[in-house]
């Protein structure tokens, strides 16, 4: 007599519309759904991946935007518990299959998928923030951004004069 609740969680850095595909997925995943999104913290992803260009709060806010999102969950956990799900009334979890190794961890949706409360989503092919992350360094080296950056009034973060000025396709 309730919508499914189902919860999907992530990093959301550079937040894009892979991102939103994701949620959207989940979202569609049955007629009638209420979607918390977990957002994990800064701390937690220092741990456990690398660095992330946006801070917490804007991920938050990022995710929040989304037009598929009913609820942020700002606490998320890294490994997922049947005490978190209780908490949140969690009838189903949400993400891409690949098994995701922690410490002490083989997978961190190793429980839900044991417990059959987990919905497989597809990932977007030729977007990922890695893959955002890639272009915006590579730009960067190649000077592609110093008009811009010159424009902002930032002229003193070109890459022309810079350590990467000899490694750019365009001559000094």
């Amino acid at each position: 007599d309730r919508p499914v609740r189902i919860y999907a969680d992530g990093v959301y850095d550079l937040f894009h519309f892979g991102h939103a595909l994701q949620l959207r997925q989940a979202k569609l995943s049955f007629p009638s759904v209420y979607l918390l999104v977990g957002v994990n913290s800064d701390d937690q992803v220092w741990a456990h991946k690398a660095r992330t260009v946006m801070i917490h709060a804007e991920r938050l806010e990022a995710a929040r935007h989304c037009r598929w999102v009913d609820e942020i969950v700002a606490e998320a956990p890294w490994v997922i518990d049947e005490a978190f799900l209780a908490k949140y009334e969690i009838d189903y979890v949400a993400h891409d299959e690949d098994a995701y190794a922690s410490a002490g961890h083989d997978d961190v949706y190793g429980y839900v998928k044991s417990q059959g409360k987990f919905i497989p989503t597809r990932r977007t092919p030729g977007v990922s923030t890695s893959e955002l992350l890639e272009r915006i360094v590579s730009g960067y080296r190649n000077r592609d951004f110093d008009e811009k950056l010159t424009k902002m009034g930032h002229a003193e973060l070109r890459a022309e004069g810079s350590d990467y000025d000899g490694q750019s396709r365009r001559a000094s």
